[in-house]
């Protein structure tokens, strides 16, 4: 028996369970399929996995079973791609050993509705084409709804998947600037679909694959070099490389402060030594990097900014407290010599069950009342230095929300603290999604992460520098430049909802196409 006979074979057999067998089943083709996701990057299991799911739609007797199939899929693959979760919940176990089973299977199961609703639609159709149609134009426009579970949680959307390390990637990743990554996740679900539809699915394959290589490499390899004349800075990313444990024990906050002031000192003496061809220097700590209420400290602010002198401005991962008294996650722009506020940003999408406290969560995960959220993303005019869009952590998953659309920047920057998931798939799926938001504004972006790993992209998603996992040190380099923007800094996420929309549409008319075309034969047969 050849290799694609057995494939088949065993693929048959899957088809054929029903019951709880075909519900374990389809948990275990899901986790397979989170293996496409970053950092792993397995794609081909999607060719094997969806079509299975199609498969196993067909088969369901109605919508109910279909919806209970892709409920199925979707808690394995959710489950599997957040299995990162644990590592912030073993952090205190203490008082939450009990949630350390649950944390992944339960953020898993709250997303489970953005799979179990595109089954069940796509049964409403006949199965072939028509069915896979509208399958992958619910599926994105469902995946698109992510944004508002909770405060949102957007997290390892399809269309991630082709942001392989290096030059493939970046090929991969650049029709990004027209569609977005949701876009990008509506191509990713034809071309793993298309399989189920035998030879014509899989020359469908081909042609998209041929299309998007060939429309990738011509705007990375043909596309503008720079735009906008206000010159960005030399920047200084530090990467303190404090574990979650110490910074929760509080007992070594004067040895972390030493340590970020030395590397300040380092850095920013770095930038000054070289041909910075007449571009300040900036420098930026992680987010929270700062152990204790910077606002409410002075001389901290002025030791800060006497360790970066030379500097333009040092921008700062703080907390802090309102005058109501409500705790923000903020970044605040010091300026020279004595660290005077130039700038100040609130964290506006706030974690769930981390820095916010869900309303219909049954027992109480979150220190206090948790966080109070900012009023939304903005752009920093600080004098001497090109326009900068703050993003502290989390914010910058969000495709079409990273941005002020009023008043665009000409760079970014994400101050984060992936310290709490450990040397895990979380961060570097945090990472994508930066490199993903650098190409859907066509701005450079630079990233300060705690224990890494802080990066620069620039506006084609482009790697300019890396600082790994678990280093002590900081990267110097002078920020790229903006490109033009794009078409989806333009239209935002209009664009995916509108591609989705026509597909699902095409679905249900090839299927009522299908059905005139049988009712005409029967007629003329009797």
């Amino acid at each position: 028996m050849t290799f694609l006979a057995a494939l088949r074979s065993r693929r048959d057999a899957v088809l054929a369970l029903t019951g709880w067998r075909a519900d374990i089943a389809m948990l275990l083709v899901g986790a397979v399929a989170a293996l496409a996701l970053p950092p792993v990057h397995l794609v081909v299991v999607l060719v094997v996995c969806f079509p299975i799911l199609m498969g196993m739609i067909d088969a369901a007797p109605d919508w109910r079973g279909a919806a209970r199939r892709g409920f199925m899929f979707g808690l394995g693959l959710h489950t599997a791609g957040l299995y990162w979760l644990t590592d912030a919940i073993m952090l205190r176990a203490d008082a939450f050993w009990w949630l350390v089973p649950l944390a992944s299977p339960g953020c898993a199961l709250i997303l489970t509705p953005t799979t179990a609703i595109p089954a069940a639609l796509s049964r409403g159709v006949p199965a072939g084409v028509a069915r896979g149609l509208v399958l992958a134009g619910a599926w994105t426009l469902a995946d698109m709804m992510r944004v508002f579970i909770f405060s949102g949680f957007p997290w390892n959307p399809p269309g991630s998947v082709w942001e392989f390390p290096g030059l493939f990637g970046d090929v991969m990743i650049q029709p990004a600037a027209w569609v977005g990554v949701d876009g990008l996740t509506l191509l990713t679900m034809v071309v793993a679909l298309a399989p189920a539809w035998g030879r014509r699915g899989w020359a469908c394959v081909a042609t998209i694959l041929v299309l998007w290589v060939g429309a990738g490499g011509a705007r990375l390899f043909l596309g503008p070099r720079v735009h906008d004349a206000q010159r960005n800075p030399v920047v200084v990313l530090v990467q303190g490389n404090v574990p979650e444990t110490e910074k929760m024990a509080g007992n070594d906050d004067i040895a972390i402060f030493r340590r970020y002031l030395t590397l300040t000192h380092d850095g920013v003496g770095q930038a000054l030594s070289r041909d910075m061809q007449g571009r300040p220097v900036v420098f930026a700590w992680p987010e929270s990097a700062f152990p204790g209420l910077l606002l409410e400290d002075a001389i901290a602010r002025r030791m800060i900014m006497q360790a970066g002198q030379g500097a333009r401005a040092g921008i700062i991962g703080t907390l802090r407290q309102d005058e109501q008294d409500h705790w923000r996650n903020s970044m605040a722009v010091l300026l020279p010599p004595d660290g005077q506020v130039g700038g100040l940003y609130d964290k506006s999408h706030l974690v769930p069950f981390g820095e916010y406290q869900p309303a219909l969560l049954p027992f109480h995960v979150v220190p206090g009342d948790g966080m109070a959220a900012g009023d939304g993303v903005r752009t920093w005019h600080v004098p001497g230095i090109a326009p900068v869009g703050p993003l502290i952590c989390y914010e910058v998953i969000f495709s079409g929300q990273t941005v002020d659309a009023h008043d665009r920047p000409t760079w970014l920057i994400n101050s984060t603290n992936d310290g709490w998931y450990g040397n895990s798939a979380g961060p570097r799926q945090h990472l994508a999604a930066v490199r993903m938001r650098a190409v859907e504004e066509g701005l450079p972006i630079a990233r300060a992460a705690n224990t890494g790993i802080s990066a620069i992209f620039d506006g084609y998603g482009h790697e300019v520098a890396r600082l790994g996992w678990d280093r002590t040190g900081v990267i110097v380099r002078q920020m790229p430049d903006a490109l033009p923007p794009p078409l989806f800094a333009w239209w935002g996420r209009l664009v995916p909802v509108v591609l989705a929309a026509v597909l699902l549409v095409s679905g249900f008319v090839v299927a009522v196409m299908a059905a005139g075309r049988r009712n005409a034969v029967t007629s003329a047969r009797s």
